[in-house]
């Protein structure tokens, strides 16, 4: 069944207002299962923790850049934080990737920055002591960690999914191949514009269909892009209580993970 909350159907409070950027993190090198070198940088909660979420990008775009406004509020209701730079990205939102320089776009696919997720997920795993670990992804991102979730099942504790993309790009990768595979809950949200397209309006029945909880976010903009009101040029209260509503969910489930050993990190 399709479980789809609409802007205007649904009624949710204000939140409190945090600051624009996040702050200083604890830089650390992560390496891939393919031997790939990637920076990654954590952000700790001041306040009792009550999970850790780990951040992946768009196509085009870096970690700190696409999370810098987001982050903060995320720290603020008690949630650590990981963002990487991955091998496919650029140097939307203003901050460069270091990582994506160093790969042909040509023939590197996004299909193929799977492994980087999967070793930010490893790293994670040292650091969350415990609590729920949750996947957050942004465009390609947002579909390989629906694989990632599907596969690592018992390392990860919810799936948050913006815009995730499909066709042609992520041949091999589509989300539709591993959404049914899911054993963890699953959010995922499309702008209006987006949801306007019909083959955006049936990959949001098919995750519907298989359990996860969807979001139409009007206005919004691509990307986990639809929570922060800079880009989309207007409030995102609304979509930012479907968020935060469905991260309680997982957190109040509690389906926390033991403390695991991972690889490849430095601190």
């Amino acid at each position: 069944m399709l479980t789809c909350l609409l802007l205007g159907v649904v009624s949710w409070g204000a939140a409190s207002p945090v600051s624009a950027q996040a702050g200083t993190p604890t830089a650390h090198t992560l390496e891939t299962s393919d031997g790939v070198r990637l920076p990654g940088w954590e952000y700790r909660s001041s306040v009792p923790a009550v999970g850790y979420i780990v951040l992946f990008h768009q196509g085009g775009a870096s970690g700190r850049g696409e999370y810098a406004p987001i982050v903060p509020r995320l720290l603020a209701s008690g949630y650590h934080a990981l963002v990487i730079d991955q091998r496919r990205g650029g140097t939307l939102f203003g901050a460069e990737n270091s990582v994506s320089p160093r790969f042909d776009a040509e023939v590197t696919s996004y299909c193929d920055a799977y492994p980087d997720l999967e070793a930010a997920l490893d790293f994670a795993l040292t650091r969350s002591g415990g609590a729920p670990t949750i996947l957050w992804g942004s465009s390609y991102s947002a579909a390989l960690v629906i694989q990632l979730a599907a596969r690592r099942a018992d390392d990860v504790s919810g799936v948050l999914a913006f815009s995730p993309a499909s066709g042609d790009p992520m041949a091999g990768c589509e989300p539709e191949l591993w959404a049914s595979r899911l054993a963890d809950p699953l959010f995922a949200a499309r702008p209006a514009t987006e949801f306007a397209i019909e083959s955006v309006r049936t990959q949001l029945e098919r995750l519907g269909a298989v359990g996860a909880t969807t979001w139409i976010a009007d206005p919004g903009q691509h990307g986990s892009s639809m929570l922060v009101e800079d880009r989309v040029g207007a409030p995102t209260d609304a979509t930012w209580a479907a968020v935060e509503a469905f991260l309680d969910s997982v957190v109040s489930s509690g389906r926390r993970r033991s403390p695991s050993l991972g690889h490849g990190f430095e601190g």
